[in-house]
């Protein structure tokens, strides 16, 4: 383990998230004073759609999938610091080291997934869900939750590109759920 990444991970983990409305994902209504954002895919259908996209997200797999690294790796669980690490494509700077904890998680027969909360030195504040469900016609769909608002100097002073960026890396998360469960292990 780099020793920059474990003692930011140390940092992290002794902090609180950086919104009183932690959990607030689980629920129907978001919290008023942040932007909101409820996106889905459709996956197919059946049990079996439902664990193996289950599965997937659980192991960060739509993270991974968009280019995210995730320090220290282990599937989510209710509790766990995360640090979400992005690389700008064909440059080792800027990276940037996101700080993450799970909030929530699920593993019922009709849902699974998680949530997480930014904590403090997240460009933004607010919760992201992750979760896969199965309806009472067997039809299976990922979904993305979010409220959020802009913490950052910097996404602050690009609101308009930071915007961009959190709804192109959701639409990221849906196409690789959706390309993961179609993929090779789906035949």
């Amino acid at each position: 383990m780099r020793p920059d990444l474990h003692q930011r991970l140390l940092a992290a983990r002794a902090t609180t998230p950086s919104y009183p409305e932690v959990g607030a994902t689980r629920g129907g209504r978001l919290p008023e004073g942040y932007a909101h954002l409820r996106r889905r895919v459709h996956l197919g259908r059946g049990p079996e759609v439902l664990e193996r996209a289950g599965r997937y997200v659980l192991g960060w797999g739509s993270q991974l999938g968009t280019g995210f690294a995730v320090h220290p790796y282990a599937p989510a669980e209710e509790g766990a610091t995360v640090l979400l690490r992005l690389s700008l494509p064909g440059s080792r700077w800027p990276r940037l080291v996101i700080p993450c904890r799970v909030v929530w998680t699920v593993d019922e027969p009709d849902r699974i997934g998680f949530a997480y909360g930014t904590l403090p030195g997240h460009p933004e504040c607010g919760e992201e869900a992750f979760l896969v469900s199965m309806d009472a016609d067997g039809e299976v769909w990922f979904e993305v939750v979010a409220f959020s608002r802009l913490a950052a100097w910097y996404a602050r002073l690009g609101r308009p590109v930071a915007a961009l960026c959190q709804y192109l890396a959701i639409e990221r998360y849906l196409a690789a759920v959706a390309a993961a469960v179609a993929g090779p292990a789906a035949g």
